[in-house]
């Protein structure tokens, strides 16, 4: 399995002996040509199932340029006709990330803020308050779980609804993103080069 520094997932399992959350799986985005959308085929890890949300989903770039030589293998928001939002969903397991984080690389431009998304075990689906915002450069941030506080997100329409205080993220079966709006060519869109999830897995 590849560690470069590019397009990556990592959903958090713990071991016995460790000590706190830690990461057991690293997927890398293939290392192939931009394609539009972005689909399974793009997802090396068998253990993950792509999930493309909202009316703009299926419109989600899988991008890449070969200038400069470092562009990584990313997904890219600005086609996007509507609200959109992907997630990776855990197959066979739902995981606890209530003591864990989330860790991604990004670059948003615009207005663009890109949140953290996650699914429960009941199918319903959550937006955090916190976001990441636009940046010249290709940054990474760190969400620590206990820290975030939620709201239910509409996935057909990708529209923030009521505050869900306490929710059960210790079955979390998917983890992704959204900036919750349309995209806008590469002046107003947002830009996921790799996420990390931390957590303890294997709770089905």
């Amino acid at each position: 399995m590849s560690m470069r520094a590019g397009t990556v997932l990592v959903v958090g399992l713990l071991s016995a002996a460790a000590a706190g959350p830690a990461p057991l799986v690293r997927e890398d985005w293939r290392d192939t040509p931009a394609a539009l959308p972005v689909t399974q085929a793009h997802v090396a890890s068998a253990g993950l199932e792509l999930v493309l949300l909202g009316p703009g989903g299926s419109r989600v770039k899988k991008s890449h340029h070969d200038q400069p030589a470092d562009d990584p293998y990313y997904v890219w928001s600005g086609e996007a006709p509507d609200a959109w939002a992907v997630a990776l969903r855990y197959r066979d397991a739902a995981v606890d990330i209530s003591r864990g984080r989330i860790r991604w690389r990004s670059r948003q431009s615009g207005y663009r803020q890109l949140h953290p998304i996650v699914q429960l075990a009941d199918g319903s689906w959550l937006v955090a308050d916190q976001a990441v915002p636009a940046s010249d450069q290709w940054r990474v941030d760190e969400f620590i779980v206990a820290d975030l506080t939620w709201r239910a997100l509409d996935p057909t329409a990708i529209v923030e609804g009521k505050p869900v205080a306490h929710p059960r993220l210790d079955r979390t079966t998917a983890a992704g993103c959204t900036d919750l709006m349309r995209g806008g060519g590469t002046p107003a869109s947002s830009r996921l080069d790799w996420i990390e999830v931390y957590g303890v897995g294997g709770r089905s």
